[in-house]
């Protein structure tokens, strides 16, 4: 019988730390891993000193972690978990991992007894913050099922999108279109800003109109008072996330011809210092090669926002 009262957690950053803090309050044990120490106390839980602890401590150890270089050397590295799990566990993989790094490891993992589950999160921050967060998930059906009570605290939908590998598929093609639809309002809305319309106005036909999408309804009537939602996605982790779809794309043989956009608009903002700032920053880096327009102006009020 799974052990629910408590679970480990590698990685406790910007997402992590959330969706360990919402465990926590659920009343779930976590003793948590990261290479900044303090970050365990900060999300609530029991520090551990090792990933070996980690692996001993719970039969369910989620991670959330930068990318697959870095899943790979949580599990097979020197005292990885690898090394120390035990059959009947689970790893539920939470990060943004290349496919085919996801079914290897699903592989290492299986032949140990333990189930390898790949769950893309998808909501940002203030999602997790509030548990409302939406996970695509792969792996062995039953697997799934029996750990419904570790995604319950963090997550409003869980959606199984079929076998090992299926959840981070699902996870790199909504994150592909949140890249071009973020790039590419950002660019009209430098575009607006220079011919001079209200950016509240345009935001209201947007959103009733044709060109609506995630930015223009969550993020941009936000960026326009001055509020750039700060937490979330990095423009650097959006160019990674990008790349692992155009590595996808050519897995599968599929013609991968928009992402040029979004790698040159996030590249662009990498360049001119953004790339560890949240990527709604991208709008900055267009104003400044557009003639350093900026959609806030901090010295106005607009109808409607706040100073």
């Amino acid at each position: 019988m799974m052990n629910i009262d408590r679970a480990g957690f590698i990685g406790l950053g910007n997402m992590g730390g959330r969706m360990t803090r919402r465990l926590v309050e659920a009343g779930i044990a976590v003793r948590g891993y990261d290479t900044e120490r303090e970050r365990a106390a900060a999300a609530g839980a029991q520090a551990a000193a090792s990933l070996r602890e980690v692996a001993e401590y719970g039969d369910v150890v989620l991670l959330s972690l930068p990318d697959s270089r870095v899943v790979e050397a949580v599990a097979e590295g020197r005292d990885g978990l690898l090394d120390h799990c035990r059959a009947g566990q689970t790893v539920i993989d939470l990060s943004t991992s290349a496919v085919t790094s996801t079914r290897r490891l699903h592989g290492l993992f299986k032949a140990r007894g333990v189930a390898y589950i790949d769950a893309g999160i998808s909501g940002g921050a203030a999602a997790a913050e509030k548990g409302a967060l939406t996970l695509m998930v792969g792996g062995d059906a039953a697997a799934i099922e029996a750990v419904q009570w570790v995604f319950r605290p963090f997550a409003a939908k869980v959606v199984n999108m079929g076998d090992s590998g299926a959840g981070h598929t699902a996870k790199l093609l909504n994150n592909f279109l949140n890249a071009v639809s973020l790039a590419a309002t950002a660019e009209v809305m430098v575009a607006a800003k220079k011919a001079g319309l209200d950016l509240h106005s345009l935001l209201e036909v947007l959103n009733s109109s044709s060109g609506v999408n995630f930015a223009t309804l969550n993020r941009f009537p936000k960026i326009v008072d001055g509020d750039y939602l700060e937490g979330g996605l990095t423009s650097r982790l959006m160019i990674k996330d990008v790349v692992l779809y155009t590595d996808l794309t050519h897995e599968l043989g599929v013609a991968s011809l928009n992402a040029a956009g979004p790698l040159a608009s996030f590249g662009l903002a990498g360049a001119l210092g953004y790339g560890d700032k949240i990527s709604n920053r991208v709008v900055d880096a267009i104003g400044d090669i557009s003639g350093g327009v900026r959609l806030y102006d901090a010295g106005s009020t607009p109808e409607g926002g706040q100073k």
